[in-house]
């Protein structure tokens, strides 16, 4: 049996390389910028499989690839995929669930805690000499022990993040979910909320939930004008389920308290993007599930999914969609 070829979008450590050699003939990416539309759509022309992130995978791509039977995706989330199309043409896409919740829940904290308690300005406070005997009252910050978190997507990355509110900060935590969890409820003592109950009461409003025509847009002017003056939204799902525009109002006009931001509806964010001058909003660089170890297991397991999807077998991250 002939070797099948896949071709690596992006730059993964060499033990993951070797690994995909064992079993695959594979052409690769090396640099750390994003490939260029053109070079990968040549590339890919004779390829039984791909790896890659956040690239759109849609007609224009697989008009380009027809032997490719399988796209591994380097990330939890797939909103990159048009599964109808990816299903119309037979199309296996994967993903690579479960390895980044517990990173991507510390993450979240770090922004309830560095937005609520001021870390980043009081850093450069410091760091500009501008640290005196007087207390800067501008430095005061909001308390989050004991304050209502309220998680929009109560799946596995939610469900890590309740924990450390619920046990780490005996936050009282409410969640809203297309589908209640009872056993969450109750083994970690939370409630669910209805939605808009929970825009309007809690004091950190957390987004988990993945994007959909349902979600896009989700937090929008109305849900801004429900929110306490005193709230704190933060956003570690996907930029388009927030209305950068709104948030941009709610911000500048104090409508909320601030925002700890790692997604945007346009990434990477433009330099005439409001948001990086506003100074309660921290903004990061998309960096959810961006520690060493995550990222390696996370190419480990798209690199299983790619060898044995470009055998032509099921790989054991097939979507849910995409599963017959």
């Amino acid at each position: 049996m002939n070797r099948p070829k896949v071709y690596i979008a992006r730059k993964i450590p060499y033990e993951v390389e070797e690994y995909i050699g064992k079993f695959c003939d594979y052409e690769k990416w090396g640099k750390n910028t994003e490939i260029p539309q053109d070079e990968l759509f040549n590339r890919i022309s004779d390829k039984d499989g791909v790896m890659l992130y956040g690239i759109k995978i849609d007609e224009a791509l697989l008009d380009h690839a027809p032997k490719l039977k399988i796209v591994s995706n380097i990330s939890a989330g797939y909103n990159n995929f048009n599964l109808e199309v990816m299903k119309r043409r037979n199309i296996m896409g994967t993903n690579t669930p479960g390895i980044l919740n517990d990173t991507v829940a510390d993450l979240v904290f770090g922004l309830i805690l560095c937005s609520a308690r001021k870390i980043v300005q009081a850093d450069s406070y410091v760091k500009n000499c501008n640290w005196t005997h007087e207390y800067n009252l501008n430095l005061l910050g909001k308390d989050v022990h004991h304050s209502t978190l309220g998680i929009i997507g109560m799946g596995n990355i939610g469900t890590a993040v309740a924990k450390r509110a619920k046990l780490g900060f005996d936050m009282n935590v409410i969640y809203y979910n297309r589908n209640r969890k009872p056993e969450v409820e109750k083994n970690l003592g939370i409630q669910y909320c209805e939605f808009e109950s929970l825009i309007k009461t809690s004091d950190f409003i957390v987004l988990l939930t993945p994007l959909t025509k349902d979600t896009y847009h989700l937090i929008d002017f109305k849900e801004f004008a429900m929110m306490k003056k005193s709230a704190i939204l933060i956003n570690a799902s996907r930029g388009q389920i927030v209305n950068e525009e709104a948030l941009v109002d709610a911000l500048q006009n104090q409508k909320i308290l601030g925002a700890g931001l790692d997604v945007y509806e346009t990434e990477p964010i433009g330099t005439d993007n409001p948001l990086i001058k506003i100074p309660n909003v921290i903004t990061l660089p998309h960096i959810g599930s961006g520690t060493s170890s995550t990222l390696y297991n996370m190419v480990k397991t798209a690199a299983l999914n790619l060898v044995k999807g470009s055998y032509g077998e099921i790989p054991p991250n097939l979507v849910p969609e995409l599963i017959k």
